[in-house]
């Protein structure tokens, strides 16, 4: 099964080897809220993925990159196959699409954090 997006905090908090109180505190909530987050009880708002992403030296868009990337794309390729409101052209266009953005930010991977 594919880390959440809660899961993939806690092994960077982890890796980083900060205790959750001390990076809460870093990031500016609760302990409790952080334990949330982690164990997917609760999403984090765009701000505090923000501030969690900046106490882990990454941007969001990578915490939740890394979280999409980790989903079988299978899944999304199957969601258009079995979608009868498409077309067999459309579901086509879908799926290259879909497919090359995929590839595009596996690709992007590699250039390092910022």
């Amino acid at each position: 099964m594919s880390p959440t997006l809660g899961e993939i905090i806690r092994n960077r908090r982890e890796l980083a080897e900060l205790p959750l109180r001390q990076f809460a505190s870093m990031v500016g909530i609760s302990g409790p809220y952080l334990s949330q987050i982690e164990r997917g009880l609760r999403a984090p708002s765009d701000r505090v993925l923000e501030a969690i992403a900046a106490s882990l030296r990454t941007t969001a868009d990578a915490l939740r990159g890394e979280s999409a990337s980790r989903q079988r794309p299978s899944a999304v390729l199957a969601a258009i196959a079995e979608d009868p409101r498409l077309s067999p052209r459309h579901r086509q266009a879908l799926s290259e699409v879909y497919l090359a953005f995929v590839a595009s930010a596996d690709a992007g991977r590699g250039g390092g954090r910022r």
